[in-house]
């Protein structure tokens, strides 16, 4: 990365003055900085979390038992509106 001069840096900064302008240039330096500080907090509050254990669960819910759905008997020669199934029609 080439080492920015004295000379640089003045026209870097002119660039933002001119694009932001002089009242803006305070409001955006202000949010700057906030989004640092929240920057800042949440990292320290990751490695806080990853340098304490994590918890243990004392006991593991049981799982949730699933019924299987009731068989559906055919009977032969049983219309099938008598089983509970409604009838397909035909497409000729």
């Amino acid at each position: 990365m080439p080492n920015l001069g004295t000379t640089e840096i003045i026209i870097i900064a002119l660039v933002v003055l001119v694009l932001f302008g002089s009242k803006k240039l305070p409001d955006a330096a202000r949010s700057f900085g906030r989004s640092l500080r929240i920057f800042k907090a949440e990292t320290k509050g990751l490695r806080d979390d990853e340098s304490s254990p994590a918890p243990t669960p004392a006991a593991a819910p049981a799982p949730r038992q699933i019924e299987a759905p009731a068989e559906i008997v055919v009977q032969p020669g049983v219309s099938s509106a008598a089983n509970g199934v409604a009838p397909v029609a035909d497409k000729h």
